[in-house]
């Protein structure tokens, strides 16, 4: 999952008994913070720390290399808007691919929806997966024990490319474009995206960065996904345990998100049986796509299309880089 860059000086502070203050930056120049009670656990993968801590503001929350991942207290600000915007604009999803998403969240709301008979989940470390599955349970809601899914400890670029027209909605649940995942942002794994696809309703669904703490990098993914799909469209959503707000993008050949109306998005969950929601609904669905005229200005303005020869962000990750901080898988 996600995606913030590691303060560049000591992340955790002592600030009273029985507490310590844990902070995180955004860009090289803000950031935020929330209260640690207690680390509950340490672990290591092959590939990355895990950290599990006991927060007074978001409950249990899971660091991979002292970056945040995901909180079990408030998870839904992320999960929801990640998953229903599409599988509720698509005429019928019946095949899911999930890329990275180890915690389990995505698959716990994917699999809400009767209709959708398998999916995929390609995940590189599965010291995640198995770390989650202990210790995270109110994150995947038991999601890892239905017979609809097939685990694949794979590389997700390397496995998409072996699927041509498998996918009705293909998630991207990865890291910043940095480190392992950067050529996951590229126009070229965007056209094994689209390759992958079923049909011309397919929905590819990724997060794709703060349009305030990194607005470059948040206008790069744009113009490279505008490079690849006829239709584009960024949702906009503030996420607690991310400290900003946040981008979600769909991509792909329909106009579906765009033009479903809310009621015929509330009828869609209703049939299917979804109930509680706390994010998501016909009207939110809509209130959260129209950029603010700020955001509207910046992607008005030259941007760079991310490729396998020129991967590499703006602004931010020049920070990111230099300090050498390794994110998510």
């Amino acid at each position: 999952m996600q995606k913030h860059i590691r303060t560049a000086v000591g992340t955790f502070s002592r600030i009273a008994p029985g507490r310590s203050l844990y902070l995180e930056a955004l860009n090289p120049w803000s950031g935020f913070f929330y209260t640690v009670k207690k680390t509950l656990l340490r672990n290591r993968t092959r590939y990355q720390d895990l950290k599990l801590l006991d927060t007074d503001e978001f409950g249990k929350v899971l660091l991979l290399d002292d970056i945040t991942q995901v909180a079990d207290k408030n998870d839904f600000f992320y999960h929801e808007p990640m998953v229903h915007p599409a599988l509720c604009s698509h005429p019928l999803p019946r095949s899911v691919l999930i890329i990275g998403g180890g915690d389990g969240g995505i698959l716990r709301e994917v699999f809400k929806y009767p209709c959708v008979r398998t999916v995929d989940l390609a995940e590189l470390d599965d010291g995640v997966i198995a770390f989650s599955k202990k210790y995270l349970p109110k994150v995947h809601g038991g999601a890892f024990r239905d017979p609809r899914l097939t685990i694949h400890v794979t590389e997700g670029r390397r496995f998409i490319a072996q699927r041509r027209g498998m996918y009705d909605i293909v998630i991207m649940d990865m890291t910043d474009p940095s480190g392992p995942s950067t050529l996951l942002y590229t126009r070229e794994f965007f056209l094994s995206v689209k390759q992958s696809f079923r049909d011309r309703s397919g929905i590819f669904v990724m997060h794709s960065e703060s349009p305030v703490a990194r607005p470059a990098a948040f206008a790069c993914i744009q113009k490279t996904l505008r490079a690849v799909f006829p239709e584009v469209h960024p949702f906009y959503v503030y996420i607690p345990m991310y400290g900003i707000l946040w981008s979600i993008t769909l991509s792909g050949s329909a106009r579906t998100p765009a033009s479903v109306k809310p009621a015929t998005l509330d009828a869609k969950l209703a049939r299917y049986g979804i109930r509680g929601l706390k994010v998501y609904s016909g009207d939110t669905h809509h209130a959260m796509r129209p950029p603010y005229p700020y955001i509207s200005k910046l992607l008005a303005k030259p941007a760079r299309i991310i490729t396998d020869m020129r991967p590499e962000f703006p602004d931010d990750f020049l920070f990111h880089n230099h300090y050498r901080k390794r994110v998510k898988r």
